[in-house]
């Protein structure tokens, strides 16, 4: 991890905070800590810093920390998924937060099988986990908002509609006539499906929401690679 991100249970006074678990023994394993080494942190939500280590026994270290500049910005995009495969949701949740990813909505469609649903990787802590994850990779202190949506219908005729106003609204869709922008300048709305993309009645809602249908060209790409691949080319 390229940043330790702490919680406010964490702390234990104004500025000392004691890292136990997962931190910790990533601390000891990768840094080997001394007295005095410092560290890259974060407080979730907030400021980015360093902390020194003082001391540590075989459960936890406490560290001295100093928060002194903001996270990295947001990226201006709302990321509209098609609940992919279980394993490869948390692929691309930790892309997506290293990216700079701030809001994810999760969506039926009819490519989607229904028991992708009953995993345990959809539940928040699972979640959460693959997001921290993500943050942690590239210094960032935000974690995204992951909402769910189990019916593609109202989500397509209710929801996004509103989630596109004052952005630009593109649904990628292999085939699709028109290629993705690139260096795009404004907000945006992506959808992104399962890899043999939306059913046709599927993209004539998207349509109807105001997204318009977009490609990477002639190859059909994995979902955990196609939504890299479409937010490096938009920003």
């Amino acid at each position: 991890m390229n940043l330790i991100l702490l919680f406010p249970d964490d702390f234990t006074g104004e500025s000392r905070a004691r890292l136990t678990g997962r931190r910790w023994e990533h601390v000891r394993g990768v840094h080997r800590p001394k007295p005095g080494a410092r560290l890259c942190v974060g407080l979730a939500g907030g400021a980015v810093g360093t902390a020194a280590v003082k001391q540590w026994d075989e459960d936890g270290v406490e560290l001295e920390v100093r928060l002194d500049r903001p996270p990295p910005p947001p990226l201006p995009v709302i990321l509209a998924l098609a609940l992919p495969r279980p394993k490869v949701l948390r692929r691309v949740l930790l892309a997506a937060a290293s990216l700079g990813v701030k809001a994810i909505h999760l969506f039926h469609c009819d490519r989607v099988e229904k028991s992708y649903w009953q995993s345990p990787l959809l539940r928040p802590e699972a979640v959460r986990e693959a997001l921290i994850l993500g943050l942690e990779q590239t210094r960032d202190t935000v974690l995204p908002e992951v909402r769910v949506w189990r019916r593609f219908g109202p989500f397509a005729e209710e929801t996004l509609p509103g989630l596109g106003e004052g952005r630009l609204r593109l649904a990628a869709q292999p085939g699709a006539a028109a290629d993705c922008p690139r260096g795009v300048r404004q907000p945006v709305l992506l959808a992104v499906g399962p890899e043999g993309g939306f059913r046709h009645t599927e993209v004539a809602a998207l349509a109807a929401a105001g997204l318009a249908a977009v490609s990477l060209g002639e190859r059909i790409l994995r979902v955990e690679t196609a939504v890299p691949v479409l937010l490096a080319r938009l920003f």
